[in-house]
């Protein structure tokens, strides 16, 4: 019995030290070289215009896509001062004159002359009309043409002017339209609402905040590196990002290394050790994809690179 409860002390402690053995393995695999939290580029959707807000179709969660009609401020006013400005556009257009009726008065009165011109040449033929009666008659005709020109001149200088009291009318209705247009308000791109601001009913004014949206795919992961790691990470590098799963586990997904900080910055006071906290340390970003929505803004996440994520060779 007492060498059985030996035999069996001995197999115990062999099978602990296997456990110390497998966990310490398992512990180096999952290591990790840098930690952070998942970030998105959020924007502030506002409003351009003021008036009451009349709609908004924006829910904290909701997916809207780009150029999705989501808010409409109120253009009834603007509407009112738009058809005010076309009505008096017809009003300048009835100032307008019409110089035809006096032209041919005038024009009459050509004719008429040309034909006593002729009936006077055919009595200078026979000597029965002298050469001042001609020369009268072809300076009268004369005289009538430029009176035609003039006419014309003048009421086409005068209608020029009324046409001009058109152009302010027409930019100010260009104006109008444009208001009237910042009026509907579009989404900007292809995201997720994070938060509402405003509601139905209110009154916004310009760059009064409606709500926050952000693209969630991909999100990227903003963490830190020290300067002795920071040689062996590159922008385009693939490396692996680990993500706490339920149950204990952790999943690996592929990220791609976007953007890395030129200057470094003292260690972030998430971490508490005093050591810690006085290290120069440089930002980095991993691009990560999110087609299943697993990924979300402030998540914690791990980055290896040094446990068979190499980086990419330029060719």
């Amino acid at each position: 019995m007492k060498f059985n409860q030996t035999k069996l002390t001995t197999i115990l402690k062999g099978s602990f030290l296997i456990l110390i053995v497998l966990a310490s393995c398992k512990k180096e695999a999952t290591h990790s070289d840098s930690y952070g939290n998942f970030e998105a580029v959020e924007t502030i959707v506002s409003a351009e215009a003021n008036g009451k807000l009349l709609f908004l179709k924006a829910s904290e969660g909701e997916p809207l896509k780009a150029n999705e009609l989501v808010a409409l401020v109120d253009t009834a006013l603007l509407h009112l001062q738009k058809q005010q400005l076309i009505a008096s556009l017809g009003t300048i257009g009835k100032k307008q004159q019409n110089p035809n009726p006096q032209i041919a008065i005038l024009e009459e009165q050509q004719r008429n002359l040309v034909r006593e011109r002729d009936r006077v040449q055919r009595l200078l033929a026979d000597k029965a009309a002298t050469p001042k009666q001609l020369d009268d008659l072809n300076g009268q005709i004369a005289l009538v043409k430029v009176q035609i020109e003039s006419a014309r001149r003048q009421t086409g200088s005068l209608n020029t002017g009324i046409l001009g009291e058109k152009d302010p009318v027409l930019a100010q209705i260009k104006v109008l339209n444009e208001q009237i247009r910042r009026c509907y308000i579009h989404n900007p791109l292809n995201g997720v609402v994070l938060t509402k601001i405003a509601e139905a009913s209110e009154v916004v004014g310009f760059g009064s905040p409606l709500y926050k949206i952000a693209a969630l795919d991909p999100l990227e992961l903003r963490a830190f590196v020290s300067g002795e790691q920071l040689p062996s990470l590159k922008i385009g590098q693939t490396v692996s990002v680990l993500i706490d799963q339920s149950g204990g586990g952790v999943r690996s997904l592929p990220g791609t290394v976007s953007w890395i900080s030129s200057k470094s910055e003292f260690t972030p006071k998430t971490i508490q050790t005093k050591e810690e906290r006085v290290n120069l340390v440089y930002a980095f970003k991993v691009k990560v994809g999110n087609g299943d929505g697993a990924l979300k803004i402030g998540m914690p996440g791990e980055v290896s690179w040094s446990n068979g994520a190499k980086p990419e060779k330029k060719q």
